[in-house]
């Protein structure tokens, strides 16, 4: 078992209202074939056998679905490899004596609760907001009862991949939110079950994603590059298309 000892710069804040600061920690003996949380875990026995406070930080599943785990590493959200959480980020992805800075994801939509954990209730009040869809659910369909042709099928599984982890948000200097809308919209307007409320939903979600206090999208295209579901920007592009169709429309 091959063993690395990393320095973390960690911020530390209790709470929205409070001020936040960086702490150091000395992280030893970690092994590098475990995941980054699993590091944090460790660090955490280490402080509490001491009688000291642990490092909150925000996880669910582990398995790199549930999208609770983000934070900031070296200033890349979910850290330096591409398409994975932080979750799945392993520790061979660092070198014996590194310095590694550890921060939530920062935007005034996503409130920081403590140290790690961010409130990411305002991504799931967008998605409230655009509603359901209108299609028989009581009981199973037949499976060629609505032909789904594979093009749109196919993009509507890739859409669907967001995991709402916000990655995108803490990204884009803006702190938009279009990349996760986008792909929310995008995954239902590509099938048949979710065209007849698609005007509606493309307009609700907007409309909330402003009112949250998300910023706009200005191309920067680092949204991508952190999203660890690898979700194509041509989705904001599509939802620009579908919002001014969906607005003309509506006048």
């Amino acid at each position: 078992m091959k063993t690395i000892s990393l320095n973390l710069m960690v911020w530390r804040q209790n709470g929205p209202d409070e001020k936040g600061f960086f702490k150091t920690y000395l992280a030893e003996n970690i092994d590098t074939d475990a995941s980054f949380l699993e590091m944090l875990d460790v660090v955490n026995e280490d402080l509490i056998k001491k009688g000291n406070e642990p490092i909150a930080f925000a996880h669910d599943c582990r398995e790199g679905i549930c999208g609770t785990c983000g934070a900031v590493v070296n200033g890349e959200a979910h850290g330096p490899r591409d398409k994975v959480t932080l979750c799945q980020l392993h520790m061979r992805s660092f070198a014996d004596g590194d310095t590694i800075i550890l921060e939530p994801f920062r935007a005034r939509a996503l409130p920081i609760i403590k140290d790690l954990v961010v409130d990411r209730s305002a991504l799931d009040r967008i998605i409230q907001a655009g509603g359901y869809i209108s299609v028989r659910t009581g009981s199973a369909p037949d499976a060629n009862s609505i032909p789904i042709a594979k093009k749109d099928a196919d993009q509507a599984f890739d859409a669907a991949q967001c995991i709402g982890c916000a990655a995108c948000v803490a990204a884009c200097p803006n702190a938009s939110a279009m990349l996760m809308m986008s792909a929310k919209v995008s995954h239902l307007s590509s099938l048949p079950q979710g065209k007849p409320e698609s005007k509606k939903r493309v307009l609700s979600m907007v409309k909330q994603m402003v009112k949250e206090g998300f910023g706009g999208c200005s191309n920067e295209y680092q949204c991508e590059v952190a999203c660890p579901k690898g979700i194509s920007v041509k989705y904001i592009a599509q939802l620009n298309k579908d919002y001014l169709f969906s607005a003309l429309g509506s006048e």
